[in-house]
């Protein structure tokens, strides 16, 4: 992958894919255009990581298109060797460019969890974030995969229910037909073996009828309909649903490369949304601002650098090791002559106190509030610091 070289570029331009391989960079003209003026409005040289905070705090302030759209064009190198790393490495049915789009189209999420009051590389955090997000979407689609229709209605909510009957543009009164359906479903037709829910196979004669007789029980007083549901009737009723929900909740991944119906020429990436504005330059990051990060920084360094002073010695050899001399768990089990699954142990014991040390200091100094979201982001840092904190000062 060719790497880009200017500011311009970083914030305006999308990998191009073929045959699931890297083609190439595209550039969109609005955000070109969006990039090179403000860049000519600076009154001073401005670094990259400047306009990631500046994009960043954009998007947090007022979300719109323009922000994300640059920051998206931003993230695209990291997000594509995510991409390619999970396809090399997990047994996946999907390619570099599926897992691509599956990850960049969760920007929003990313920029949610990311915080320059712990750390200014958003990629770092982007790597970590884009990973979980393909995993977690990886995870999902294998327990669709293996659930029959059955099994995929016993396990979804109400709520995912409409909302996937919504998306798929079915009228209300034709939901709070199947709405009901589902109900009745789920009460006559429960799995006895939990161990085989997945598998779940389409309920019997008697049981279909048993479902209808309940609908028509109940379809009077809750959705004041005279239309008699049939055994039938009600299967493909909860049929139709199945695909509903399988369609909203694990949709197939969209190539912005793809081509348009009926337009050859045209893809998707054409249409990225532009949103004209204002120039933001009367609002960046002031020098107070960037002061007060720089301190909160260094006082994030003390606080960590002040929890590993106060481990036993043998807990800091293992820190210097693992993350000094980039030793294995393996490795470093043979020097410090104990198991394996002690160093694995002792590891996540010493990363759990140090991301206390860190969570508690973000909640007395910085009175942030400790989300699983926060938590992530803090975990992310807390790597990044200790990788850095005990690299040689030869390749620092």
């Amino acid at each position: 992958m060719r790497s880009r070289q200017t500011l311009v570029d970083l914030f305006s331009t999308f990998v191009q894919f073929e045959a699931d391989a890297f083609r190439g960079w595209i550039s969109d003209p609005k955000l070109r255009r969006s990039m090179e003026q403000l860049i000519k409005s600076a009154t001073e040289d401005t670094s990259e990581r400047f306009w990631v905070l500046y994009w960043h705090k954009s998007w947090h302030t007022q979300p719109t298109h323009l922000a994300t759209n640059h920051i998206t064009a931003y993230l695209q190198e990291t997000c594509y060797w995510v991409a390619r790393k999970m396809t090399l490495n997990l047994a996946s049915r999907q390619s570099t460019a599926d897992l691509f789009q599956t990850a960049i189209a969760r920007i929003s999420h990313v920029l949610k969890g990311f915080n320059p009051q712990f750390s200014s590389n958003l990629k770092s955090y982007a790597e970590f974030a884009f990973s979980n997000v393909i995993k977690d979407t990886l995870r999902q689609q294998q327990e669709a995969d293996i659930c029959t229709d059955w099994a995929l209605l016993q396990k979804v909510s109400q709520k995912r229910l409409v909302d996937s009957l919504t998306h798929a543009g079915i009228d209300a009164q034709t939901i709070a037909a199947y709405g009901l359906a589902w109900k009745c479903f789920k009460e006559k037709y429960a799995p006895n073996d939990r161990g085989t829910a997945r598998k779940l196979v389409k309920p019997d004669g008697a049981t279909w009828q048993a479902i209808a007789q309940l609908y028509n029980a109940e379809r009077s007083s809750q959705l004041n309909s005279k239309i008699v549901g049939s055994p039938d009737q009600v299967e493909q009723w909860l049929l139709s649903a199945a695909r509903a929900v399988r369609v909203f909740l694990y949709p197939a991944p969209i190539s912005i490369d793809a081509p348009l119906a009926g337009q050859d020429n045209t893809e998707l990436v054409d249409f990225l949304p532009n949103t004209a504005q204002e120039s933001l330059l009367a609002t960046m990051i002031a020098q107070e601002e960037v002061s007060d990060r720089q301190m909160q920084q260094i006082q994030l360094s003390q606080v960590i650098s002040t929890a590993i002073a106060q481990l036993e010695t043998p807990m800091q050899e293992i820190l210097q090791s693992y993350y000094g001399q980039q030793m294995t768990q393996q490795e470093t089990s043979q020097l410090l002559n104990v198991p394996q699954y002690t160093i694995s142990r002792r590891l996540a014991s010493l990363k759990k106190t140090l991301l206390i040390a860190l969570a508690r200091w973000s909640q007395e100094t910085l009175h942030i509030s400790i989300t699983s979201d926060v938590l992530s982001s803090m975990s992310a840092v807390l790597e990044e610091w200790l990788t850095v904190h005990y690299q040689p000062s030869d390749r620092s």
